[in-house]
């Protein structure tokens, strides 16, 4: 069987293996405690889309990026200390003056709990008025980004594109750039409702997605997120069964894949929650190469934090894309990445590649002496 084999520039020729395009928050997070009852909160980085690019970076040694912007105050140099100590270039950030009060460009602030057994994991996300979601398409130079610099992978999504009508437009152009330059395109569905709600709900998400996917070349979510934010439903399977009924999700990417005939990787993780602590979790893949692929499936998976085993599954699946290897093998890996990143805090990956490959080869949680 063929591999799939992406139409990558080479290294060589480029500056940056893969850029993100998305916003950057402050998580604040209250550890095994509550939100409302909270004395002492730890703070990560975080973001969905910027979060696959700091993977790529720590996990797997790729030359990272990311396109944001932040308001030029001390919260927004804290996230800036963050992402470069997550080796990511961050020479691309938009630096807006600020106001001294926030009424006209702040930082996005993100208090996640991680929840625990019957008591899930809660968000309370405070990101009105960010410099990133007022960064507009003409405020970065992409012709300079992809053809003189030289990207070979753009990371974006649908949590960005929802920030605001700007922010959808900043996408929009992101992705015809980079289609334009022959740099590869993937983009996370990553259907949030309450960021859609106040500016036309689904039908808005549908319309913004609709839009930007046959620019795409490799489509990530799950299975809420192809039928929320494309209108593909998931016929007969109930999703909190997901992992019983891979062919009904086989029928719908394959529904998707006829209408967006640019793509060339689908995949989409399977997750069944049975407590806050503990998911089934898997992953499925498809290539017009190879067909269908399907990681192992691990039940009753144990986690510490759930935030963010999307993203660490995407940079895991792309590593493996980037690098050559064989749809089978890019899943495996995704699919191990977000199974070990969920077993550490915050949204970023803690993980290494010797790591990812002994999980995805079968290896075993046995003390590492």
């Amino acid at each position: 069987m063929p591999h799939t084999r992406l139409a990558l520039r080479p290294a060589t020729a480029t500056r940056y293996d893969v850029v993100a395009l998305g916003e950057v928050m402050l998580r604040l997070d209250p550890g095994e405690g509550r939100i409302r009852t909270a004395r002492q909160l730890r703070v990560w980085e975080g973001g969905g889309e910027y979060n696959v690019a700091r993977g790529l970076r720590r996990a797997f040694d790729h030359r990272a990026a990311v396109v944001t912007a932040l308001a030029d105050n001390e919260v927004g140099r804290l996230v800036e200390d963050l992402m470069l100590t997550g080796g990511v270039d961050t020479s691309l950030v938009r630096w807006v003056p600020y106001d001294g009060v926030g009424r006209d460009v702040r930082n996005g602030l993100n208090f996640t709990e991680r929840g625990f057994g019957v008591r899930g994991a809660v968000g309370v996300s405070d990101r009105g008025h960010t410099a990133a979601s007022q960064l507009r398409a003409d405020d970065v130079d992409w012709d300079h980004l992809f053809g003189e610099l030289g990207v070979r992978w753009l990371h974006t999504g649908g949590i960005y594109a929802a920030l605001s009508p700007t922010s959808a437009e900043t996408v929009l152009a992101a992705v015809q750039a980079a289609r334009r330059h022959g740099t590869v395109v993937s983009y996370d569905l990553n259907y949030r409702p309450s960021l859609w709600r106040s500016i036309g709900g689904q039908a808005r998400a549908q319309e913004v997605n609709r839009a930007v996917a046959p620019f795409v070349d490799v489509m990530l979510g799950n299975e809420e997120d192809f039928t929320a934010a494309l209108g593909f439903e998931v016929e007969g399977v109930d999703a909190s069964l997901a992992h019983l009924e891979v062919d009904a999700f086989a029928a719908m990417i394959e529904r998707v894949a006829a209408a967006y005939p640019g793509l060339a990787v689908i995949a989409t993780t399977l997750r069944t929650v049975r407590s806050a602590t503990v998911n089934d979790w898997g992953a499925i893949a498809w290539s017009r190469a190879e067909g269908l692929v399907q990681a192992t499936y691990r039940e009753r998976l144990e986690i510490l934090d759930r935030v963010g085993g999307g993203d660490s599954f995407a940079s895991g699946l792309v590593h493996g894309l980037l690098e050559g290897l064989p749809l089978a093998t890019a899943v495996e890996y995704g699919a191990a990445h977000g199974a070990l990143a969920m077993t550490t805090p915050g949204d970023t990956s803690m993980v290494t590649e010797a790591e990812v490959l002994r999980l995805a080869g079968g290896g075993s949680a046995r003390v590492d002496r």
